[in-house]
């Protein structure tokens, strides 16, 4: 399984850069690009709540689920 975060794509569907985001939401930028490239093991509601309501989405256009296809599942430790 995976989750995935789409937080570039709804920056994108926005025309908002990262520093833009940054500021309006009050995370760093180094916190928002951990957040942006996948590689953050958690997040918060209240963090979760201002990105969709800054960027005007629903929790779901930030966040996927995906399951593993049957090739993918061979990969897991």
């Amino acid at each position: 399984m995976a989750i995935i975060v789409n937080l570039d794509v709804m920056m994108a569907k926005r025309k908002m850069s990262l520093n833009e985001l940054s500021a309006r939401v009050g995370i760093t930028l180094s916190n928002l690009s951990i957040l942006k490239t996948g590689k953050a093991k958690a997040i918060k509601f209240a963090t979760l709540d201002i990105l969709c309501d800054v960027l005007d989405c629903e929790p779901s256009d930030i966040i996927e689920y995906r399951k593993n296809t049957k090739k993918e599942e061979g990969n897991e430790i």
